[in-house]
């Protein structure tokens, strides 16, 4: 691929790495704390991730470079987040993941504390698959403040999610995974939805999940490229430029805070 085109790519998944934060603050599954990130175009030993900043204020110029070792290529004066190695070590252990989110949204928090199994119970519920794990972090590294900073720990991590889509964190929160940051968008916003609608269900004295064939096949529809994620994506987008948290018009890809 020609270094121009591969500029292009770049900043387009800069652009795209802002709206889709900027997506997920709006649709509640971001709030002050948490990250994206997505893998450089054409380079699978790299990705990108802003730096440590508020996720609703993020602008093109906030996204860094890092190798998979989750050192900064570049800008080595910024203030990064503690816990970009858990996107390193899930890129390396996983070639397939294009994208990635942690977040801690309020409709998870419940499952991550209980222990209660996160099962899909409606179609765009089946996006978080057959079998969501459970990492507890205590179990290999005893008390800590419960933030994954050392590759050891996002090592561990990456081992719990294997090759699932979705693991939770016990007492802390969630790690989602995507082929595009489009399918990354729909899967965090859908695991959010199935848990409040399997929350709802049990507390009604019912939730019944998806069969196995449900699961295989209205996850494949869900995750089709150019399928529901992009019209979704479409939707999310629109939405957040009414709710006016959007990156400003005069400045589309927005500029470094």
């Amino acid at each position: 691929m020609e270094l121009g085109s591969m500029q292009k790519l770049a900043s387009d998944l800069r652009r795209d790495i802002v709206l889709a934060t900027r997506m997920l603050v709006n649709e509640g599954v971001m709030d002050a704390f948490g990250h994206i990130s997505a893998r450089i175009p054409g380079d699978p030993g790299g990705y990108l991730m802003s730096r440590a900043c508020a996720p609703n204020l993020i602008a093109a110029g906030d996204i860094l470079e890092f190798t998979l070792a989750s050192d900064p290529a570049r800008h080595r004066g910024a203030q990064l987040f503690a816990e970009r190695v858990i996107h390193g070590e899930i890129y390396k252990a996983r070639p397939d993941v294009m994208a990635i989110v942690h977040c801690h949204p309020a409709s998870l928090l419940p499952f991550c504390i209980s222990a209660r199994p996160l099962v899909p119970v409606f179609l765009m519920g089946a996006t978080i698959g057959r079998h969501v794990p459970f990492w507890d972090q205590q179990e290999e590294f005893g008390d800590t403040t419960l933030l994954v900073v050392k590759p050891e720990e996002g090592r561990s991590l990456a081992r719990a999610l294997g090759q699932d889509s979705v693991v939770l964190m016990k007492r802390h929160g969630a790690t989602i995974i995507g082929a595009s940051l489009p399918d990354l968008v729909f899967r965090a916003v859908y695991a959010c939805r199935n848990a409040d609608a399997q929350s709802a269900a049990h507390a009604l004295g019912n939730a019944v999940a998806l069969s196995d064939g449900e699961i295989e096949r209205a996850g494949a529809l869900c995750s089709r490229a150019g399928g529901f994620s992009s019209r979704t994506w479409d939707f999310w987008q629109h939405q957040l430029e009414l709710s006016g948290n959007g990156p400003a018009r005069s400045d589309p890809v927005g500029r470094s805070r």
